[in-house]
């Protein structure tokens, strides 16, 4: 099973053979290891990078290589078994969130990796819950299994509390613990593979057979599968063995369906278990066939379409990533859902509605580059020349365009003030925040209206850290940076309603328009709505255009605040009437008015401060628990779990406020003698405490 079979066009068969993945996980759970080990045992590396050493080939820039984590998701091609794998290699840490979203936009299928020795941390949840969103059917991969604490059945049991919404199975069972782990018991083959040589993850033996304790667990791994798969659910009722081609069958129909998850297990620092997981992917993770085409809606007619994914097909690909590589050139990674891309194309960027020309097309390997003529239908690669194109854009034909839904968007939660060392490295400073800016939708900059000074803003301390550090590295410019602030919003707290009319007579010509609206608060998270009134919604003069200019209005409005100049958000407004004088009334008016109406009615709807809480998790050792409740609590923190994890470790759950967590990092540290971990990650806004 999982082999592509012979049937079909020569474009069918190849997309068959292709598995686009991502390695997804927490920080520190070995994601770009187990990635190296994948390159080496398909012989597309010829030595192992170490993350430790920092020689890891998939972390290519230097920050990434001295700081020991990934900040860019790299992608690379490798080839197993007759098969084509485009594997990207995800951040973990929360500040990079965004290139684990818009990575698993364009993936088909992921393996999410755990710590066997911790189970769920927060940031695997967090991945996990984006692979849900875009329906990403995974693999999970219990990794460490030689360190002390680890175990597959508390993984296994981790991940099925906090992810109830899926099936999980273990599909392995391993030889030995901790420091005595050796292999384990392939359930679905029915064979002991042992590992011999702890430097090369080729080496392993197997023999046929498995344990009664081996057979009781894939007895119970049939019995899971039952609840999904009808051939499984006979073979449980019937009482009947299924047989290894049945079972991994049903593995794979179970795990597209996206309900089911397989668990395999391994060390990948020690080179245990990295063929299987290749196996593994070629077996149960999808090709571009087995997934359903992405749904597009036509740019004029508003109609929703799918594309067939050949290469036959008009042309239709997602741009998810922007990236300066080598001395700062421009390209633009393609997803390409259907047709072809070839050197010197004019391809119809439909979201921003012009063309543009691709110079060369790329395969990818981490930063170094493959120069081919043309890819087609199912395929990850860079292409240079595109200049104006951004993430998120859809690439199509002009004859038969389509747009796909755009990336999520995340709001910065942080900011600080940035400077060049000189007044003559000021012009390059605003180039390279553009062009970092290009390159990650979760960065801005600008300046501050009051101050004149210089802002940048993201999703966190570290995010920014890199940032000014790519700077000084990559664009060779001397900059100081302050203090790092909390980026605020605003909301209302109650009702209100307000009118306002634009009236200008400009030389001869009169220009008029009047509204009348009604705001109020939404839940948390309901970010802002523009509606009409049954009564406004019925008068004849508000047609697309002045709706869309009153709402324009109304949402710079919102932007501008109503307290203290932060953007308002989660709030409602409704335009609940307007009248129209003939002659005068212009769309453009009602844009002004409704944007004067607006804030009138913010100001009286007791409008109130928001600030990001973030959601914090610490393990730390049972003895520092009362230490480091009383360090969070001084930050204002609120606990909202205890957890025991092992005897001798406990998990704190809270949430904060972020102002109160600067330089939380070393009080943790000197409070517990380095011993605690600690994660956050940004929850939501809520009203300032």
């Amino acid at each position: 099973m999982g082999e592509p079979r012979g049937e079909g066009t020569a474009s069918e068969r190849r997309m068959r053979a292709i598995r686009n993945l991502g390695i997804m996980a927490h920080i520190d759970a070995g994601k770009t290891t187990l990635t190296e080990r994948l390159l080496f045992v398909a012989g597309r590396t010829h030595k192992m990078g170490e993350v430790h050493e920092g020689a890891a080939v998939m972390d290519w820039m230097d920050l990434e290589r001295e700081r020991g984590i990934t900040i860019t998701s790299a992608v690379t091609r490798l080839e197993w078994r007759a098969h084509e794998l485009h594997l990207i290699d995800t951040p973990g840490h929360v500040d990079f969130t965004i290139e684990v979203e818009r990575s698993l936009r364009v993936l088909d299928g992921a393996v999410a990796v755990f710590d066997a020795a911790h189970g769920v941390e927060p940031q695997s949840e967090t991945v996990w819950r984006q692979a849900d969103r875009y329906r990403v059917p995974r693999i999970a991969f219990a990794n460490k299994m030689d360190r002390v604490g680890a175990d597959l059945g508390l993984t296994l049991a981790s991940m099925r509390k906090h992810f109830p919404d899926h099936v999980v199975a273990a599909v392995q069972r391993p030889l030995g613990a901790e420091a005595a782990f050796a292999g384990f018991e392939d359930l679905v083959a029915r064979r002991t593979v042992r590992f011999g040589d702890p430097e090369d993850p080729r080496a392993f033996t197997a023999e046929p057979g498995i344990s009664a304790e081996g057979e009781a667990d894939r007895a119970a791994l049939v019995a899971a599968l039952a609840d999904l798969d009808d051939a499984a659910a006979e073979a449980v009722l019937s009482d009947r063995d299924l047989d290894e081609d049945g079972l991994r069958a049903a593995i794979r129909r179970a795990t597209l369906s996206g309900r089911f998850v397989p668990l395999l297990c391994g060390s990948a620092l020690r080179n245990k278990g990295i063929p299987q997981v290749l196996d593994a992917v070629c077996d149960w993770l999808p090709s571009p066939l087995d997934v359903s085409p992405p749904a597009g809606v036509h740019p004029d007619t508003g109609e929703e379409e799918r594309r067939p994914p050949t290469d036959a097909a008009p042309l239709l690909a997602l741009a998810f990533k922007v990236s300066l590589l080598d001395e700062r050139r421009r390209y633009v990674f393609l997803r390409v859902y259907s047709g072809r891309v070839a050197e010197g194309d004019a391809v119809w960027n439909a979201s921003q509605r012009k063309f543009e020309k691709v110079g060369r097309v790329l395969l990818m390997h981490a930063a170094q580059k493959e120069r081919v003529p043309s890819l087609g239908a199912g395929q990850l690669f860079a292409v240079a020349g595109l200049k104006e194109t951004r993430t998120g854009d859809t690439l199509t034909d002009k004859a038969h365009p389509l747009l796909l839904e755009r990336l999520s968007s995340y709001e910065p939660v942080i900011s600080e003030a940035i400077e060049a060392a000189s007044q003559k490295d000021r012009d390059l400073l605003l180039e390279a925040l553009a062009r970092i800016a290009d390159e990650d939708p979760t960065f801005r900059w600008g300046e501050d209206p009051d101050t004149g000074q210089l802002l940048v803003s993201g999703m966190g301390e570290l995010h920014l850290d890199i940032v000014a550090e790519r700077l000084r590295r990559e664009f060779g410019l001397a900059v100081r940076t302050g203090q790092p602030q909390v980026l605020l919003r605003e909301t209302l707290s109650a009702e209100a309603a307000a009118e306002a009319t634009f009236e200008r007579r400009l030389e001869d010509e009169e220009i008029y328009g009047h509204v009348s609206v009604a705001v109020g608060p939404l839940p948390r998270g309901g970010g802002f709505r523009f509606d009409l009134s049954p009564e406004a919604a019925a008068l004849p003069f508000l047609r697309p255009e002045v709706r869309r200019m009153a709402e324009d209005g109304a949402r710079e409005a919102a932007e501008a605040g109503a307290l203290e100049g932060h953007p308002l958000q989660d709030v409602r407004v409704t335009l609940t009437g307007a009248t129209w004088r003939e002659g005068a009334s212009k769309p453009f008016a009602y844009k002004v008015a409704a944007a004067d109406a607006v804030r009138i009615a913010a100001g009286k709807a007791r409008p109130v401060l928001l600030e990001p809480l973030m959601r914090v998790e610490i393990v730390l050792p049972s003895e520092h628990l009362g230490e480091v409740i009383g360090s969070l609590d001084r930050r204002k923190g609120t606990v909202l779990d205890v957890a025991d994890r092992g005897e001798a470790v406990k998990v704190i759950t809270c949430e904060a406020p972020l102002r109160r967590m600067f330089g939380y990092a070393t009080e943790l540290r000197s409070a517990t003698q380095g011993r605690a971990l600690f994660t956050m990650r940004f929850d939501r806004f809520d009203v300032a405490g």
